[in-house]
């Protein structure tokens, strides 16, 4: 944890890995971290833990699956400035066209492919957070 101001335009110079989130710090259980993100995620679910996401640059767009494969499914748009919650135990992939920057709350220790998830490919990352260089 750190003890001085952390700017959120340095950290998210100090990495260029996508999908790969760094920890900026940490709120009682929680990691405060930032992630770069462009093209596509992967569905996965987090069956005991919501997922907190707040663009700070570009656009991101979730896909959610709120019931079978091919049913409830829709999108939401998180635009600059926006605020979403994903609620435990709903399928879901992030994704953005042009790429975008965020803040996550998760409780330490999550892993951003969730608890089940489809296959992970060579693009993403299945970390819990990796440390901020600075």
């Amino acid at each position: 944890m750190t003890t001085e101001p952390i700017s959120l335009t340095d950290a998210l110079d100090s990495f260029d890995a996508l999908w790969s989130p760094r920890v900026l710090t940490r709120v009682n259980d929680y990691d405060v971290r930032v992630a770069k993100v462009h093209g596509e995620h992967i569905w996965h679910v987090h069956e005991n833990t919501d997922e907190f996401f707040l663009v700070v640059d570009g656009a991101l767009d979730i896909d959610l699956r709120d019931g079978p494969i091919g049913e409830d499914e829709r999108t939401v748009t998180l635009p600059r400035g926006a605020v979403f919650v994903v609620a435990r135990g709903v399928w879901h992939r992030p994704r953005s066209a042009d790429g975008a920057s965020l803040l996550l709350f998760e409780p330490s220790g999550t892993s951003t492919v969730g608890d089940a998830h489809d296959p992970v490919p060579d693009h993403v990352d299945a970390t819990t957070g990796h440390a901020l260089t600075r």
